[in-house]
């Protein structure tokens, strides 16, 4: 038996590399994470990873408002009255309405998630709400890399007119929804997860 050490090939450990961080990423809920402080190191790369997704032109239409500490008062006011301003009496549930800002106080960081039209309208708008998908793609891969609980959430009233004047955007512009990021309470037990085969999902064309 040969003492010289198994070559691996790099690619399959690219591979394997890529294969592990996109099936560990989970949705882990704001009443899961813990109140620990989110490094702003971590914060940062987290961030700058997102700036990196695929834009169609070079039109980055990502933008990111950051609420941590107080800011996260201004942000849970804000929404809870969007909330009562947007929904019809008959649909609205005050457990809901105390909920927001529940979660929002739950998670050390929320980044609402925002697009930005671009100006001139060449690009289609659905592939710039496309690359801000990608971007929090990224953001969410980057998270669960570090063992960090991430969520994204998208109620209803992120899409009105009142969320995009409370947060002061362009006519063209739209609330994606709401990020929330921190330390999941319990570190040693990473959710699992399951998918259906792919092949239920494949149509080969010869």
């Amino acid at each position: 038996m040969s003492d010289t050490p198994l070559a691996i090939d790099s690619l399959h450990l690219r591979l394997a590399a890529a294969n592990g961080l996109i099936r560990r990423r989970r949705s882990i809920k704001p009443e899961q994470m813990s109140d620990e402080a989110v490094d702003p190191m971590i914060l940062g790369n987290i961030l700058e990873n997102a700036n990196w997704a695929p834009t169609h032109g070079m039109t980055q239409p990502w933008r990111f408002k950051i609420y941590e500490e107080e800011g996260r008062e201004r942000l849970a006011e804000g929404l809870q009255r969007i909330y009562r301003e947007t929904t019809p009496k008959s649909g609205f549930r005050e457990d809901k309405h105390d909920g927001i800002r529940t979660k929002i106080f739950a998670s050390p960081v929320v980044i609402v998630i925002c697009m930005a039209r671009q100006e001139s309208g060449v690009i289609p708008e659905i592939e710039e709400v496309e690359a801000v998908a990608c971007a929090v793609q990224n953001m969410h891969l980057t998270a669960s890399a570090v063992g960090m609980a991430a969520y994204w959430s998208t109620p209803a009233f992120v899409y009105t007119e009142e969320m995009k004047a409370f947060l002061r955007l362009n006519p063209g512009d739209r609330c994606l929804g709401l990020f929330y990021l921190g330390w999941p309470k319990d570190r040693e037990n990473w959710p699992t997860g399951t998918r259906s085969p792919i092949r239920e999902r494949l149509e080969w064309t010869e």
